[in-house]
């Protein structure tokens, strides 16, 4: 309990501490006119109310990717809690910040073509492409997970029940979102389901305290604890697993939606570091609850690890579902407002990242190909070959979609590190900030795709040469523009 406790701490003071250097290091300016009123257009630049562009920012990355990530993530051991504390404060929340800070200043633009201005037009095309691919994939995943709970709680429906017609009504949800301006329905509902996901993370916090079984402490933090570990190393196997919680490229092409309704730059860090250190307090929360509820169980297994694996995996498909153990936790600790809340959290909560992760989509989309979005058959053109896509993803292996999912998800984010780094190097700001995190998830990204089944399956030993390697050179041609262009200033000031 000291461990959980110590991390709760850790990450408030991050954000009062190091939030507060990492805005002084950009720069924010109250003064400066933000894109809201500069471009204002009534469906994608409207002023929002501050209260509520934290909340949908904070619903627009978390999902159930902060509690889903965080549960599958303990069965490492109590490393998890210090990704979820470091990585946040360090990585996260600075990786959040910063590209919502960079769009807001480039008048509410999309990841790639921030990319664009800081890397060149090939890695604005190939993050273009990077990008569309995660939004596909999240809409995919996104429909199947409600779709699929939906379907189990109305089989007495008979067809009208079925995945199938769950997934459509998912989908036309999910096309009124991304065709309608912004405070028509995300701007109304998503307050709504932010503060009802906040209120269940408090429920089970309460939990953590009130109910029996024990947390592990830090000491216990070195070694990998996870059932399957000869063949799931923590490195880098954790730090992709638990993305959401600790750091998530995905969140830096949902900035840009809230960068285009902020009516100021110092609103900056409540909204964009403060959404993401919100997100990390519920993968802690969700994280300690589920090792915490495991241990109380009798169920196959001699650690809480093996507890917890047992509990969520599903008996009649043999595979691990983190939806069961929420059922379960929020079911025993909650009672019926916990049912209720459950269905929130892994229904509505997926719902409402989907449908963001096509929104941002299509203006991603228009962005680069110069399309503007004020009248509705301009939107529809740019979402319609984006919602056929994801649809026939729907029927892909849902294992293998999400596995890749967790790949693209961080790798974008070790690109857009790089891009936020290269931007403060340029403006002789201090890019040691980022510097640091972008090297770390180049090595977790480049050594899992070689080591994994999905990816190259090579040997560890080769796989982490590989990624030492490719992130050795990164480093050395950052570091040779970097010095090369300082000594191009200095000649010719």
């Amino acid at each position: 309990m000291i461990t959980f406790l110590t991390s709760i701490l850790l990450l408030l003071l991050g954000f009062l501490l190091y939030g507060t250097f990492v805005e002084r290091v950009f720069g924010a300016d109250a003064r400066r006119k933000t894109p809201c009123y500069t471009m204002q257009d009534g469906v994608d630049y409207i002023p929002m109310p501050t209260w509520k562009v934290f909340l949908i920012q904070f619903l627009n990355i978390a999902g159930t990717g902060p509690i889903f990530g965080a549960i599958q993530g303990i069965l490492f051991g109590p490393a998890a809690y210090l990704w979820i504390v470091l990585g946040c404060i360090f990585a996260g929340a600075t990786h959040d910040y910063l590209s919502g800070m960079l769009s807001l200043r480039s008048s509410g633009a999309s990841l790639p073509e921030l990319v664009g201005q800081q890397l060149g037009r090939t890695a604005k095309v190939f993050i273009l492409i990077f990008s569309l691919v995660l939004m596909i994939l999240v809409g995919a995943v996104f429909v199947t997970t409600p779709a699929t709970l939906l379907a189990t709680m109305t089989t007495s429906w008979g067809q009208w029940g079925s995945f199938l017609v769950w997934s459509i009504v998912i989908f036309l949800y999910y096309l009124l979102a991304t065709l309608l301006p912004i405070d028509k329905i995300i701007g109304r509902i998503y307050p709504v389901f932010g503060i009802a996901l906040l209120i269940m993370a408090v429920g089970v916090l309460y939990g953590i305290f009130a109910q029996q079984g024990q947390l592990p402490e830090i000491t216990e933090a070195f070694a990998n604890h996870h059932p399957q570990a000869a063949k799931l190393p923590l490195f880098p196997i954790l730090f992709i697993t638990i993305a959401c919680g600790a750091i998530s490229g995905f969140h830096a092409t949902q900035s840009p939606m809230m960068a285009r309704c902020m009516k100021n730059e110092r609103l900056g860090r409540p909204i964009f570091y403060g959404a993401m250190i919100t997100e990390g307090l519920v993968a802690l929360i969700w994280a300690a609850a589920a090792i915490k509820f495991a241990d109380s169980l009798a169920v196959e297994g001699a650690t809480p690890y093996e507890k917890l694996l047992t509990a969520m995996t599903n008996p009649e498909t043999g595979k691990m579902n983190p939806a069961i153990i929420v059922n379960q936790i929020c079911h025993s600790w909650l009672g019926t407002v916990g049912a209720v809340l459950a269905i929130l959290g892994v229904v509505a909560a997926p719902i409402t990242t989907g449908d963001t992760a096509f929104r941002s989509a299509r203006l991603i989309a228009a962005d680069f190909l110069r399309v503007p979005q004020r009248r509705v058959w301009q939107r529809i053109l740019m979402s319609t070959p984006l919602f056929l896509v994801s649809f026939f993803l729907m029927f892909v292996n849902f294992d293998i979609l999400w596995r890749y999912f967790g790949w693209v998800n961080q790798s974008l984010g070790m690109v857009t590190l790089w891009t936020i780094t290269v931007w403060l190097a340029r403006r002789r700001k201090l890019f040691i900030i980022t510097l640091l995190p972008a090297i770390f998830m180049t090595m977790v990204c480049i050594s899992y795709i070689c080591i994994v089944p999905e990816g190259f399956h090579l040997p560890l030993a080769v796989g982490y040469g590989i990624a030492a390697l490719v992130t050795l050179l990164c480093l050395t041609v950052f570091l040779f523009t970097f010095f090369k262009n300082r000594r191009k200033n200095e000649t010719h000031p």
